[in-house]
């Protein structure tokens, strides 16, 4: 597996990750605990050392799986974790954020201990809280980094302002936030700054939760426990609208023979050479799958191919419906 370097202080991680989200929540039952256990390490056996998880998901379980599974290799792996939400206060996607300074170091606690680990290589935090600001949020974190508890301070979905002021405080190894061919959003402002100011890239839902797979068909029904099923942009009128997406990377994936999770995967990858997405999945085929993207070099050609394919076309439908607000960050 190739290694990518994220942010100027050089944490380096295998150039695709694991997100580890779906195992507990989200996008149907959660895995089977020993299965889940079994994923995760088989990821690693084949060369995965980046593995993303947060207090919320579950919320709690997905980190004590995470912490059970790497434990035995704990100093070979980086694991990135999250806070940001008040988990006992609301519930569902409705969450509030809350990054209040005496908030964080309680829950740095709990994440350290279901992490079963004196430290947690990347921290976090889920989404911007508006109540709060930013530079008591990395001033925080500032104090955990020098306690040991942390060792590199990340964002979630947060907007230019935000970044900059807190990398005032605080560098800002990693920001992980929505990206892919479907949703670009990240390239208008947020990228270049990245670019200057040296900070790392870690897109979520690098394959459009499942969507430029193409496998997710628009006559597909979504479970009670399937959060895309409440999402805009996977309404079946929707799905129909951005069927484009699939073609394109499916035409470019029967050329080049490969699979169209490869090629979405591989298109990020060529974006910046500190990207690195964390594609989730419970099936140990689409980790090897997945891992397989990061031999996939694009050439110019197959790049310019995407991109005429698509000028001009906008994804059809929100990311969050208007309830889940927060969700989309600042």
């Amino acid at each position: 597996m190739q290694k990518r370097k994220l942010g100027r202080d050089g944490l380096e991680v295998s150039a695709i990750g694991l997100g580890c989200m779906g195992m507990s929540a989200a996008f149907g039952p959660a895995m089977e605990r020993g299965e889940a256990i079994r994923l995760i390490r088989s990821a690693f056996d084949k060369g995965v050392t980046f593995f993303d998880t947060a207090e919320v998901y579950g919320p709690y379980t997905n980190e004590a799986l995470v912490g059970e599974a790497l434990k035995p290799v704990r100093e070979q792996v980086v694991i990135a974790t999250k806070f940001g939400f008040d988990i006992e206060g609301s519930a569902g996607f409705a969450r509030k954020p809350t990054s209040r300074p005496e908030h964080i170091r309680k829950v740095v606690e709990g994440s350290l201990q279901r992490l079963q680990s004196d430290y947690i290589d990347l921290y976090y935090q889920h989404r911007v809280d508006p109540d709060t600001p930013i530079e008591d949020v990395a001033g925080t974190v500032k104090q955990l980094i020098a306690e040991g508890k942390v060792r590199h301070f990340g964002m979630s979905e947060a907007g230019v302002q935000s970044i900059r002021r807190a990398h005032v405080v605080q560098p800002v190894t990693a920001l992980q936030s929505e990206y892919s061919l479907w949703y670009r959003a990240p390239e208008q402002d947020i990228l270049p700054l990245l670019d200057e100011l040296g900070i790392g890239f870690v897109p979520f839902a690098p394959l459009g939760k499942g969507f430029l797979t193409g496998t997710v068909t628009a006559e597909q029904q979504f479970g009670a426990d399937d959060f895309r099923g409440r999402q805009p942009r996977f309404s079946a009128e929707n799905r129909r609208a951005n069927q484009v997406f699939v073609d394109a990377v499916n035409r470019l994936a029967q050329r080049l023979g490969v699979s169209a999770a490869q090629v979405a995967l591989a298109w990020l990858l060529a974006q910046r050479p500190w990207i690195v997405p964390i594609p989730g999945t419970t099936k140990l085929k689409r980790v090897e799958e997945n891992i397989g993207a990061a031999g996939l070099v694009l050439q110019p050609a197959d790049l310019e191919e995407i991109a005429a394919a698509l000028s001009g076309i906008e994804a059809q439908g929100d990311r969050y419906p208007p309830e889940n607000k927060a969700m989309a960050g600042r």
